[in-house]
C-alpha cells in the first residue's frame, strides 16, 4: 500500500465504507482482489483518497466498477482503433436518440475512470492519457452523427451537393488540444462544423416533402449534436462543447460550406485564427473531405516566406494574456498563469507561424513533436527543448490531478489541506514544500523561454534616475506628523498647505490605516516617485489631489501601486492624462484595472478601428466560458472602459481631431451592440428555439437602430444610445423550440434581454444607459417593432419631430437585409414632398419648447453650447429642416446621418446647381460646419474637464450670430 497521510487516510476509510455499506458483495470481491494483488490494493487506495470522481463511481454503481475491475481495462493500454470497435459494439443496436444519449454517458464515465485511475497510477504516461482522452471525444462524436445523420435524411431527405451531385456529411474539426491530440482529463472541447458543398436534400425517400438547403439541414444535425454531446441528464453529460472558434463566433452560422470557409479565412481571418488553425483538424464525420479542406487553408496559416510579421501580433496577443492573468488574479493557475501550460504552447506556436511555411516539419499540432525541432534549427537554446518537455509534462500532470480530482475542469492549485495532500501524491513528491520546488522551477524555465520567444524593451523600464532626497524625506515627515509644507514649496508646489493637508488627509484615512504591511511598503516606495513626478507639472498641487484619489481606491489592491513603481513609464502617463483631465482621472480612480493600458504607449494612444475593436473584442470575450454571464458582461465593460481611456488620451494629446474621436466612441459602442445582440440571441433561441417564418434573411431578422449621437456618428465619452428595435418576421409564425413562444413574443423578449444586457449594474457599473423613448408611439408603443408596423407609423402618424428624429437614424447592428429595408423606409419618409410653411412652424415650434425647458442659460453673458439661441440644437434643427424640405428634390441629402456630411452635400448642391430656394449658400453651409466643429470641441473639453456645457459667451459671439441669422432666413417663423 503506498504510504498516506492522515488526511487521504480518512478519505480512503470513508469510501471504503461507504462502498461496504452500498455492496458488501462487490465489497468481499475487491478485498480477495487486493488481497492477491498488492499493485492494484496501492492503486485503489491512491485513487479513492484522491479521487473524488472515482470514488463516487464506484460507490453509486459498484456493480459497474467491479465489471471494469474485472475486465482488466485498468490494466491496459487501448489504440485508436480499438476504442472505435469497443463504442461500435456498445452502441450496436440502439434505436433512440434518449438510448444513444444514456449509453453515451455511461460510456464516457466508465472510460474516465479508467483514464483518472491510470494516469494517477502512472500507468499511463502523458501522451497516452491526452491520446485516450482524444480517442473518446473522437469516438464520442462520430457515435453520435453515425446516428443523428440517417435520422436526419429519413425526415428532409440526403444533403445533395450542387456542383458534384454527390451526398454531402459533415465534417467536424478539432480545435485547441482535441485537434492536437492532447485533449486533458475533464476539458471541454473547441469544434468547428463544415460541409463541401451547397446545394439541397432530396426529398424522394424522405417523409418531408419540402427540400431542404444543406445550410440548413446541417445546421439542424449541428445544434442536435451539442445537444445531445452538452446537455446535462441523470447519467451527467459527454462533453461540454464549445462553438465560438468559428467563422465570425457567435454571431456566426454554426456551419459553413468549405467555400464559405475559404472565403472567411482569406478575407477576414485574423492572426489569432492563425494560431487556432495550428491545432485544427477534422476529427470527426468525413474525414476525408475535412482533409482537403484543412489543406485548402494552410496558405492562411503557414506563410511561404519566414514571417516576421507575425512578431508584432505574437506581442499583442502576449500583452493581452499578461493583462487578463493581472486583471483576473490567475497567478495560481497552472494554464494561465505565469509560466503555465498556455505560454509553453505559445513558445512553439509562434516558431510554427513563423517558419512554418519553410519548414513543414513545424506544421504538426503535437507541441512535444515541435519543440525537439526547434532546438535542432537552432530556435532554442541547446537544452532547453527538454527542459520545456518537462516542465510541460509536470505542468499537465498537475492539470490532469487537479481536474481528476473531481472530473472538473479546473486548473486552479488548491488552497486546503487535503487538496494539496492529493496533489503531493499524486505527482509522487514527499511534501508540499517539494512540490512547489518543483512546480517553481518548472514554471521559471517556461517564463524565461517565453518572455525570450518576443522579447522587446519593457516599456516604462526604470532609466536609472533616483527619487530625490526630498521627496523621500517628505513622506518620511508626514508619517511622523511633522510639517512639510516649506519642502513642498520649495519643490514647486503651487498650494503648499493645501498640498500638505491633502496628504496627510490620505495618511489619516480608513483605506490606509486598516492596509497590510506588505502594502504599506508598497505606498512608501510609491508615495515619493509620485511627489517628484507631480512637481514637474504646470499644477502640481491640483495634479498630485487628482492622483490621489487613485491612490486611495488602490489600497485594497496595491499590486497597482506596485505596477506603478516598476514601471515608471506607466506612472509618466498616468500623470500626463491626469493633468489633462479630471475626468480620465476619475475613470482611473473608480476603475484602477485601466491602469494595465498605461504600459505601453504605443497602443495608449492608438486608436483602433473598427474592425480592430470587433476582433479584440471577440478575442476577448473567447477567453471566457460561454455560459458565465457575469464575466462575459465583466469583458464587455472592461472592453468599453480601456478603449474609451484610448479614445480621451488620443483626443487630450491632440493625437485624434474632435471628428475621429466621435467615430471611435460610436465604433466601441456598436461592438458592444453587436455582441450583446449575439448574446441575446444565443440565450434567447436556447430557452425558446429559433423564430421561424423569417421573412428576409433567413436568420436573426433583427435590427438595432441607433438615433441621436449614435445615428449621427457623434457619440461624446458618456453619451448614453438612443436605440429602436425592429424585426421582419411573420407575427402569425413561433419558434421551433421545446418551449415554443409566437415570433412577437420571442422578439419583444429579445428586446429586453439586450436591454438588461446593456443596463444591468455589475461591480463595474452597467455599460450604457438606454433611451428607447423614441420608438413609435414613444413609452406607451411596443418595445420591439416590425417593420411594417414602423413604416406604417411613420407614413401615417409620426410627428414632424420624430421625421426629424428619422435624419439622425441608422442601423447600427443586426441583420443587414433588414438594415436594408429599414433604409429604405427611412428614404422613403424623409424624401415626401412637404408643406415647407407648415414644416418651418413645426420646426420652430418644437425648438421653442425645448429652449424653454431646456436651457441653462442664466444672463447674457452665458452660452448653454447646447440649447443656447445659436447653438448645437439650432444648427441641427436646421439641417432637419433642410432634409425634410428639399430631400425630395435632392436624394443626396438623406444619405447621411450625420450633421457634418449632410451639410457638405448641402453646400455641393449649393456649389454645382446654385443655391437652394430660401435655403442656405456653400459659404452659409460651411460657416454652420465651422461652428458645429468649434461647439462640439468646446463640448468635448468641457466633459474632459468636468465642466458644466454653460460658457462665457464672448468667444463664441461671432459664431452665434451667423447661426442665429441663418435660422431667421431659413424659419423666419
Amino acid at each position: 500500500m503506498f504510504e498516506s497521510s492522515p488526511p487521504l487516510q480518512n478519505q480512503w476509510q470513508q469510501t471504503l465504507s461507504r462502498f461496504q455499506n452500498v455492496s458488501p458483495e462487490c465489497a468481499e470481491q475487491l478485498q480477495q482482489l487486493c488481497q492477491q494483488q498488492p499493485e492494484f490494493a496501492a492503486q485503489l487506495q491512491l485513487l479513492w483518497s484522491c479521487s473524488d470522481f472515482v470514488a463516487d463511481y464506484a460507490c453509486q454503481r459498484p456493480d459497474a466498477f467491479m465489471e471494469l475491475v474485472s475486465s482488466g481495462d485498468l490494466q491496459r493500454a487501448f489504440n485508436y482503433q480499438q476504442w472505435q470497435q469497443r463504442y461500435r459494439q456498445a452502441l450496436a443496436g440502439i434505436d433512440s436518440e434518449q438510448q444513444l444519449a444514456t449509453i453515451l454517458r455511461q460510456l464516457r464515465n466508465r472510460d474516465m475512470v479508467r483514464i483518472v485511475w491510470r494516469d494517477f497510477s502512472d500507468l499511463a504516461d502523458l501522451a497516452e492519457t491526452t491520446a485516450d482522452m482524444t480517442a473518446m471525444a473522437r469516438c464520442c462524436l462520430d457515435s453520435a452523427i453515425d446516428f443523428l445523420y440517417p435520422s436526419l435524411c429519413n425526415r428532409y431527405g440526403v444533403p445533395i451537393g450542387a456542383a458534384s451531385g454527390q451526398p454531402q456529411r459533415l465534417v467536424v474539426f478539432g480545435m485547441g488540444k482535441l485537434g492536437a491530440g492532447e485533449l486533458n482529463v475533464s476539458s471541454d472541447i473547441d469544434l468547428i462544423f463544415a460541409y463541401p458543398e451547397s446545394g439541397e436534400t432530396d426529398t424522394s425517400e424522405a417523409s418531408s416533402k419540402r427540400s431542404r438547403s444543406n445550410q440548413e439541414f446541417f445546421e439542424r444535425l449541428g445544434r442536435q449534436l451539442i445537444q445531445l454531446l452538452d446537455s446535462r441528464t441523470a447519467e451527467g453529460f459527454v462533453f461540454r462543447v464549445d462553438m465560438r472558434l468559428r467563422p465570425y463566433g457567435s454571431s456566426g452560422p454554426l456551419v459553413g460550406s468549405f467555400a464559405a470557409m475559404e472565403q472567411y479565412y482569406q478575407s477576414q481571418g485574423r492572426d489569432w485564427e492563425r494560431f487556432a488553425m495550428i491545432k485544427g483538424r477534422p476529427v470527426a464525420g468525413d474525414i476525408a473531405a475535412g482533409e482537403q479542406l484543412q489543406t485548402a487553408l494552410k496558405p492562411f496559416v503557414y506563410r511561404k516566406y519566414i514571417d516576421y510579421s507575425a512578431i508584432e501580433a505574437l506581442r499583442d496577443i502576449k500583452a493581452l494574456i499578461e493583462q487578463e492573468v493581472h486583471r483576473s488574479g490567475a497567478q495560481n493557475d497552472v494554464k494561465r498563469g505565469r509560466g503555465g501550460i498556455r505560454e509553453v504552447e505559445f513558445i512553439a506556436q509562434a516558431f510554427q507561424i513563423i517558419r512554418g511555411g519553410r519548414d513543414t516539419r513545424l506544421q504538426q499540432p503535437p507541441l512535444l513533436r515541435v519543440l525537439p525541432i526547434l532546438e535542432e534549427e537552432k530556435l532554442l537554446p541547446a537544452g532547453k527543448a527538454g527542459q520545456l518537455a518537462d516542465s510541460y509534462q509536470l505542468l499537465r500532470k498537475v492539470e490532469h490531478c487537479l481536474q481528476g480530482i473531481a472530473d472538473q475542469q479546473t486548473q486552479r492549485l488548491p488552497d486546503d489541506h487535503l487538496g494539496r495532500e492529493r496533489l503531493v501524491a499524486v505527482v509522487g513528491c514527499h511534501s508540499w514544500e517539494e512540490f512547489c520546488e518543483r512546480l517553481v522551477q518548472a514554471r521559471e524555465t517556461v517564463a524565461t523561454e517565453f518572455a525570450a520567444v518576443v522579447a522587446e524593451p519593457v516599456p516604462g523600464a526604470d532609466n536609472g534616475q533616483q527619487t530625490p532626497k526630498w521627496a523621500t524625506l517628505t513622506w518620511q515627515l508626514l508619517r511622523r506628523d511633522q510639517p512639510v509644507s516649506e519642502i513642498l514649496q520649495n519643490a514647486g508646489y503651487d498650494q503648499p498647505d493645501d498640498t500638505e493637508r491633502t496628504l496627510q488627509a490620505l495618511l489619516n484615512s480608513r483605506a490606509v490605516q486598516q492596509m497590510q504591511s506588505s502594502a504599506r511598503d508598497r505606498l512608501k516606495r510609491f508615495m515619493p516617485m509620485l511627489l517628484e513626478g507631480c512637481s514637474r507639472g504646470q499644477y502640481p498641487s491640483q495634479l498630485l489631489q487628482r492622483t490621489l484619489a487613485l491612490v486611495e481606491a488602490v489600497t485594497r489592491r496595491s499590486a497597482y501601486l506596485l505596477l506603478l513603481t516598476e514601471n515608471p513609464q506607466a506612472l509618466q502617463q498616468l500623470l500626463l492624462l491626469c493633468a489633462a483631465s479630471p475626468w480620465i482621472a476619475s475613470q482611473l480612480a473608480a476603475h484602477p484595472s485601466l491602469l494595465d493600458e498605461l504600459l505601453d504607449a504605443r497602443t495608449l494612444y492608438s486608436a483602433r478601428d473598427r474592425a480592430m475593436l470587433a476582433d479584440e473584442l471577440r478575442q476577448q470575450v473567447l477567453r471566457v466560458p460561454e455560459d458565465d454571464l457575469e464575466a462575459q458582461l465583466e469583458v464587455l465593460r472592461y472592453f468599453k472602459r480601456s478603449n474609451r481611456l484610448r479614445v480621451a488620451a488620443c483626443e487630450v494629446t491632440d493625437a485624434l481631431p474632435l471628428m475621429q474621436v466621435s467615430d471611435n466612441l460610436t465604433w466601441i459602442a456598436e461592438v458592444l451592440l453587436e455582441q450583446v445582440l449575439d448574446m441575446a440571441w444565443i440565450q434567447m433561441t436556447q430557452r425558446y428555439g429559433y423564430p421561424q417564418g423569417v421573412l428576409r434573411s433567413g436568420g436573426a431578422d433583427f435590427l438595432i437602430v441607433g438615433y441621436g449621437k449614435l445615428g449621427g456618428i457623434e457619440m461624446g465619452h458618456s453619451s448614453d444610445l438612443d436605440l429602436v428595435f425592429l424585426y421582419d418576421a411573420d407575427p402569425q409564425g413561433s419558434t421551433d423550440g421545446d418551449r415554443s413562444i409566437d415570433n412577437a413574443t420571442f422578439y419583444l423578449r429579445l428586446g429586453q434581454r439586450i436591454i438588461h444586457l446593456l443596463t444591468t449594474q455589475t461591480s463595474s457599473g452597467q455599460l450604457y444607459e438606454v433611451d428607447m423613448r423614441l420608438r413609435p408611439s414613444g413609452n406607451s408603443g411596443m418595445l420591439v417593432t416590425s417593420l411594417n408596423a414602423f413604416q406604417r407609423y411613420q407614413e401615417s402618424d409620426a410627428w414632424t419631430w420624430e421625421h426629424q428624429a428619422l435624419v439622425r437614424a441608422r442601423p447600427v447592428a443586426g441583420s443587414e437585409p433588414l438594415a436594408e429595408a429599414f433604409q429604405k423606409v427611412r428614404r422613403d419618409v424623409l424624401a415626401r414632398v412637404r408643406d415647407v410653411q407648415q414644416l418651418s412652424a413645426d420646426v420652430v415650434e418644437m425648438r421653442d419648447k425645448m429652449r424653454a425647458h431646456l436651457s441653462k442659460e442664466t444672463d447674457n453673458t452665458s452660452f448653454d453650447l447646447k440649447q443656447g439661441s445659436g447653438g448645437i440644437v439650432d444648427i441641427e434643427f436646421m439641417v432637419q429642416f433642410a432634409v425634410l424640405a428639399w430631400g425630395s428634390q435632392h436624394p443626396q441629402l438623406l444619405r447621411w446621418s450625420d450633421n457634418i456630411r449632410i451639410l457638405e452635400t448641402l453646400a455641393a448642391i449649393g456649389t454645382e446647381s446654385g443655391a437652394l430656394a430660401d435655403g442656405p449658400s456653400p459659404q452659409q453651409a460651411h460657416w454652420l460646419i465651422d461652428a458645429y466643429r468649434e461647439y462640439r470641441a468646446a463640448g468635448h473639453r468641457a466633459q474632459l474637464q468636468q465642466q458644466p456645457t454653460v460658457v462665457a459667451s464672448q468667444p463664441f459671439h461671432q459664431y452665434r450670430q451667423q447661426v442665429s441669422h441663418l435660422w431667421q432666413r431659413l424659419l423666419p417663423n
